[in-house]
C-alpha cells in the first residue's frame, strides 16, 4: 500500500481472496458443506489499527480497501467467550462426551437450551458444534472406516407449524440426499436415520424450538407439534446422537414438564432424559458481576479498529452507558458496538462516545428498558464500577 505521495503505509489486512466466513449465512448452515465451511473456515486477520495521520496518507483506493475491512470485522466480532458461554460449554460437553462414551443400545440425554433472545444461545452453541466438528474430524479423521464422508454435526432450524414429514425432509436436505422431494414422513425418518449413520454424525442441533407449537390458543393439542414432539423422542431412543433443542420459553410450552395427564407421557417422557440449560444477561448487583461486564468490555475493546480509540473508551467511559442501553443483553451489545463503529468510521468520527453513539439505533427491547436503567444510574443505585474503585476520568481528564 502506498500513500498519495508515493510512500510507504501500513498495510491494512489483506481481504482473502477466498473469504469462507463472508459466504455463510444462517441457509448456508442448514447444508452440511455450509457447516463445514463455518466449522473450518480460519478466523479472519483483524485489520492494522492506523492513525489520522496514516489514514489522511493513504491514497482513495487504499483508504475505500482499508474501511471495507474494517466493516466487515466490526460486523464480525466474536464469538466472545463471556462466562455465561463459558458455563453453558462446560455443562454441554460433560453431557455430550458422556452421551458419547455411551454403548449404542442406552438412550442418551438431550439438551435443552432455553433462554431469552439476545443472549446469545445460538451462538454459544455453534461455537461449541464447531469445536465439536474439528476436533471428531482431528481424532477420526474425515472419512468413516466404510469410506463415507463423516459429517459429525447436523444443524436444522425449525420453521413455523412444522410437521414430522418437514423436520425429516431438512435433516435430508443438510446432508444433500437425492431421496429429499418425495416420500412420506416415515420413508424421510428412515432415510434422514441412514444418512446420521452413515455419517456418523454425533450432534443433532434444532434451532428455534419455540417454533413448534404444542397447542392452540383454545387448549386443544396441535397434531403437527406433538407428531414433532414424538419424533424427538424416537430420535432420543433410536438415533446414537446428542439432541440438542434450542429455543425460547422451552419449559413454558411443557417441553420439560412432566405432566399429570396420560396424554401427556411423552412430553414426560421428553422431560426426564432432557437436560436444560440457560443463559443469563450480565448482572451488576454483585463485584463478581461487575467484573465480568468490565472483562467483556475491556475484550470488545481491543477488537475495535478506530484511529482514536484509547484505553478505556469502552470500558470505563461507556461502561454504564451500554449496560443501560444494552440492559446486560450481549446481542443488544455487540448489535450497539457494531453500529457505532460503522458510524464512528463512515463519519471520520473514529472514536465511541456518548455522542456518537445516542445517534445509534438499538432493538426495540433495549430501548423500553433503557431509561429506568438510566434512571437508577444517576440515583447511584446502580453501578458498574466494582467496590472500592473511583468513578472512571475520561481522555480528556474530566470527571
Amino acid at each position: 500500500m502506498t500513500t498519495k505521495q508515493g510512500n510507504a503505509a501500513p498495510a491494512a489486512a489483506p481481504e482473502p481472496e477466498d473469504d469462507l466466513r463472508g459466504k455463510l449465512d444462517r441457509l448456508t448452515l442448514a447444508r452440511k458443506e455450509g457447516f463445514r465451511r463455518m466449522a473450518q473456515a480460519p478466523a479472519r486477520p483483524q485489520p492494522e489499527a492506523l492513525t489520522r495521520v496514516q489514514l489522511k496518507a493513504l491514497g482513495d483506493e487504499e483508504l475505500a480497501r482499508y474501511n471495507k475491512a474494517r466493516r466487515r470485522h466490526h460486523a464480525n466480532m466474536g464469538p466472545l467467550v463471556t462466562p455465561q458461554m463459558k458455563a453453558l460449554h462446560e455443562d454441554m460437553w460433560d453431557i455430550i462426551d458422556s452421551n458419547d462414551e455411551q454403548e449404542g443400545d442406552k438412550a442418551k440425554g438431550a439438551i435443552g437450551i432455553d433462554a431469552f433472545p439476545g443472549l446469545g444461545k445460538t451462538t454459544a452453541v455453534l461455537a461449541l458444534a464447531r469445536k465439536f466438528h474439528c476436533r471428531e474430524i482431528k481424532d477420526n479423521g474425515a472419512l468413516t472406516d466404510e469410506g463415507d464422508e463423516r459429517w459429525p454435526v447436523c444443524r436444522i432450524g425449525l420453521t413455523a407449524n412444522a410437521s414430522t414429514r418437514d423436520f425429516n425432509r431438512a435433516v435430508l436436505e443438510f446432508y444433500g440426499h437425492p431421496g429429499r422431494f418425495k416420500g412420506t414422513a416415515a420413508d424421510f425418518g428412515i432415510r434422514a436415520l441412514d444418512c446420521i449413520l452413515t455419517a456418523e454424525t454425533k450432534l443433532l442441533i434444532i434451532d428455534d424450538v419455540h417454533f413448534l407449537k404444542l397447542r392452540h390458543k383454545n387448549g386443544t393439542e396441535s397434531k403437527n407439534g406433538v407428531e414433532v414432539t414424538d419424533h424427538f423422542k424416537w430420535i432420543a431412543n433410536e438415533f446414537p446422537i446428542t439432541l440438542i433443542l434450542v429455543g425460547v420459553g422451552l419449559a413454558a410450552k411443557g417441553l420439560f414438564d412432566e405432566g399429570d395427564r396420560y396424554e401427556d407421557a411423552d412430553l414426560a417422557q421428553m422431560g426426564r432424559r432432557t437436560t436444560p440449560l440457560g443463559m443469563d444477561p450480565f448482572m451488576i448487583n454483585t463485584d463478581k458481576g461487575r467484573s465480568n461486564w468490565r472483562n467483556t468490555l475491556l475484550a470488545i475493546e481491543k477488537k475495535i479498529v478506530l484511529a482514536d480509540k484509547y484505553k478505556g473508551m469502552v470500558a470505563d467511559d461507556l461502561s454504564e452507558y451500554l449496560f443501560a442501553r444494552s440492559t446486560g443483553h450481549i446481542g443488544s451489545l455487540m448489535t450497539l458496538i457494531n453500529r457505532g463503529c460503522h458510524r464512528a468510521v463512515r463519519t471520520g468520527t473514529e472514536r465511541l462516545d456518548i455522542e456518537l453513539m445516542n445517534q445509534v439505533k438499538n432493538d426495540a427491547a433495549s430501548e423500553k428498558g433503557r431509561k429506568a436503567l438510566e434512571q437508577q444510574f444517576r440515583e447511584g443505585k446502580l453501578t458498574t464500577r466494582r467496590r472500592g474503585k473511583t468513578a472512571p476520568r475520561t481522555r480528556n481528564g474530566d470527571a
